[in-house]
C-alpha cells in the first residue's frame, strides 16, 4: 500500500481546476486512475477484517437495497486516513464557495483534523469511511449520507472492482432535484481505481435570475453477475 507522500502526491498531481468546474457545473467530478489495481485488490480483502471494522450494515434488513458495507473503526487503515487527510485542503474552498452561494454561513476549517474535532464536539465521533460489498442482484438505493448535524457537502467514492471482469452492471447513479422541475438521472461510468466527487445533499446551480440548490441522491444500479466493491470516503464523522 503506497505512502502518505506518494497518496499527497498523487492528489496534488490532480487537475483541481477541472476537478473544480465539474463539480460546479455537474455536482460531481470523475478522477481517473487515483489507485493502482494492486491497491484497489488489497482493500477489496480488507472486508474478511471483521476486526477493523465498527459495524455491518445488511441493506435488505433496513430498506436501503441488496448487499451489504462496514464501516471502518478508529484508527482508521493508514492509506484510508491518509487519502481523507489529504483530499480534504482541496475540498474546502469549493465547499465554502458552494455554501457561500446558498447563503449558508457554515464554513470549514482547513485541516481535516480540526473538522473532525468540530464534528467530536458535536458528538458525531463515529468513522464513517466504509467498504461496500455487492453480489448478483444487489443495489443500493438512493440516498444521502448525512449523519448529523456537521456534514462535509463533498464525498469520495473509489471503485474497487473490474467492471466487466469482476461483475457486470452496478454502474454509480445519481439523480438531482431542482425546484419546480423533474429530477436529472446521471450515470457515472467508473473504471478500477477510477474516484468521484459528488454533493452529500445540495449544491448551487446558477439559474437565469438566481442562485438556486440542486438536492442530489446517489446509488448503484442491479449488479447483474459477479461481485463489486467500492470505498467510500466522507469526510464528517457519524453520531
Amino acid at each position: 500500500m503506497a505512502s502518505l507522500i506518494t497518496i499527497a502526491d498523487r492528489i496534488e498531481g490532480i487537475d483541481w481546476e477541472q476537478v473544480s468546474h465539474d463539480l460546479d457545473a455537474h455536482g460531481h467530478a470523475m478522477i481517473e486512475h487515483l489507485l493502482s489495481s494492486e491497491e484497489c485488490e488489497t482493500l477489496a480483502a480488507l472486508y474478511s477484517h471483521d476486526e477493523i471494522f465498527r459495524s455491518r450494515v445488511v441493506m435488505a434488513r433496513h430498506g436501503f437495497g441488496r448487499g451489504e458495507y462496514k464501516y471502518f473503526s478508529y484508527p482508521l487503515p493508514d492509506f484510508i486516513a491518509d487519502l481523507r487527510r489529504a483530499l480534504y485542503p482541496y475540498l474546502v474552498p469549493i465547499a465554502t464557495r458552494w455554501n457561500a452561494a446558498m447563503g449558508i454561513d457554515v464554513r470549514y476549517p482547513k485541516t481535516h483534523a480540526e473538522f473532525i474535532a468540530r464534528c467530536h464536539r458535536a458528538g458525531q465521533s463515529k468513522p464513517t469511511p466504509l467498504l461496500l460489498q455487492y453480489g448478483s442482484d444487489d443495489y443500493n438505493c438512493l440516498h444521502q449520507d448525512l449523519y448529523g448535524e456537521q456534514v462535509f457537502p463533498i464525498q469520495l467514492t473509489i471503485l474497487l472492482s473490474k467492471p466487466d471482469r469482476d461483475f457486470t452492471g452496478g454502474e454509480f447513479v445519481m439523480t438531482e432535484q431542482r425546484p419546480r422541475r423533474q429530477s436529472r438521472p446521471i450515470v457515472v461510468p467508473l473504471g478500477q481505481g477510477d474516484a468521484v466527487l459528488f454533493a452529500v445533499n445540495q449544491r448551487p446551480v446558477q439559474g437565469s435570475r438566481r442562485v438556486y440548490r440542486g438536492t442530489l441522491r446517489h446509488g448503484v444500479s442491479r449488479v447483474r453477475s459477479g461481485h463489486r466493491h467500492t470505498l467510500g470516503v466522507i469526510f464528517h464523522d457519524a453520531k
